[in-house]
């Protein structure tokens, strides 16, 4: 019992915390519910919490209908990514590779969509993957964006 509401409490906070890295930029409705909200995609922003000028623009299912409206529908494993430098790079804190840059939850306790960053140091290349993962069988649905660094001058 008390793991139950360990794990349910960790799942809401996880929620929490990625909306407050993600800014919804728009939705369209994909298909019309009676019940509860329709089913739509959503377009986000997040901006790197690690490297400031690159923000990540990323568009993702999200079910509506009665399940949608109160948090209990399982949300599918399509996502779309495009990634952009937007300002002059500057590196804040230690980078790790494969380093989560951004979650969500997806369902209520086992599914999220994660985003992670890499480095191609041959290329001077950040690459950001977004994928969904799920505690018994994740998906191999991904996408991925990348930002060749280059220099920035004011205009």
């Amino acid at each position: 019992m008390k793991t139950n509401i360990l794990v349910t409490t960790l799942c809401g906070c996880a929620m929490i915390v990625s909306t407050l890295h993600a800014e919804e930029i728009g939705s369209v409705d994909t298909e019309f519910k009676w019940l509860g909200p329709d089913h739509k995609i959503v377009v986000e922003a997040f901006d790197d919490p690690k490297i400031e000028g690159i923000t990540c623009h990323l568009s993702r299912s999200k079910k509506g209908g009665f399940k949608g409206m109160v948090g209990l529908a399982e949300e599918t494993s399509d996502a779309s990514i495009a990634c952009r430098q937007v300002g002059p790079i500057r590196v804040i804190g230690e980078l790790k590779e494969g380093e989560r840059v951004f979650s969500e939850s997806r369902s209520l306790i086992f599914k999220s969509l994660q985003v992670v960053r890499f480095f191609d140091k041959k290329r001077q290349t950040y690459i950001y993957l977004v994928y969904s993962d799920r505690v018994i069988e994740g998906s191999p649905q991904n996408a991925i964006s990348t930002v060749p660094i280059q220099s920035w001058s004011a205009q």
